[in-house]
């Protein structure tokens, strides 16, 4: 595998992007967006994963505007730690339309640096970034032809440019994968998103993942699962061979 770490240039500086391919030949491109909690080694583990699949992986540092030492211990996950603290300073200020200009920046990135095959590119969110991935397959429908939210919060609400209301709008294939026990997406809201999702006609599928919490997907977090996890490994890496 050939790993790097990228500082792509966007209007609001450099975003530090992990890059992680196969050593032989090019392959399609896939933008993994982080969680909340943001970059750290288990990010760069499922990266390297998906990578050995067969996909370049580009796995950014969403947080960059607010520095380059925005990663955080494991007290992120703990109320009251200063690493939470801090880490939802910053991710109170996150919103879509900036987080799809990272997305074009990505691509732009793509088009010039010549480490991946051309064509259709895929996206997936995970967590904060399940809405960015969706909105994605809107904002570049002609580039984005699979896109994924695994455990995506709050994809109902009245945000700008929220998935729910652009479903069907792009051309994309989408995953949308829900937890059973998920505060920040829960059941009555993705009972909501299920009907506009049907209603929009739009390609793919939503999936409640029985039994699990939000964040299962993550080997080190304390509601990991792996029979769910190796399921969402599972429709990954399906769609996107369908798709790219």
């Amino acid at each position: 595998m050939i790993e790097t770490t990228e500082d792509i240039p966007t209007r609001d500086g450099a975003m530090e992007t992990f890059v992680v391919r196969p050593d032989r030949g090019l392959h399609p491109a896939v933008l993994m967006l982080m969680d909340a909690p943001g970059i750290r080694e288990e990010l760069h583990d499922m990266a390297r994963r998906l990578a050995t699949a067969g996909y370049c992986v580009l796995l950014p540092n969403l947080y960059y505007r607010a520095g380059r030492d925005t990663k955080f211990g494991p007290g992120v996950l703990t109320e009251g730690d200063p690493d939470r603290a801090r880490m939802r300073a910053i991710r109170t200020r996150m919103t879509i339309p900036p987080a799809m200009e990272d997305v074009g920046a990505m691509l732009a990135f793509l088009d010039r640096a010549g480490i991946a095959a051309q064509g259709p590119v895929g996206v997936h969110g995970y967590c904060m970034s399940g809405p960015y991935a969706l909105a994605a397959a809107v904002r570049y429908p002609g580039r984005i032809a699979a896109a994924a939210s695994i455990y995506g919060t709050w994809l109902v609400s009245e945000a700008e440019e929220s998935p729910h209301a652009t479903l069907g709008r792009g051309r994309a294939e989408l995953y949308i994968c829900c937890a059973e026990h998920d505060d920040l997406a829960p059941l009555p809201m993705v009972a909501e998103l299920r009907a506009l999702f049907d209603a929009s006609g739009a390609q793919g599928e939503l999936e409640i993942h029985p039994g699990v919490h939000h964040g299962f997907a993550f080997p080190g977090r304390w509601c990991y699962d792996k029979p769910a996890a190796e399921r969402h490994w599972e429709r990954l890496i399906a769609l996107y061979r369908r798709r790219l």
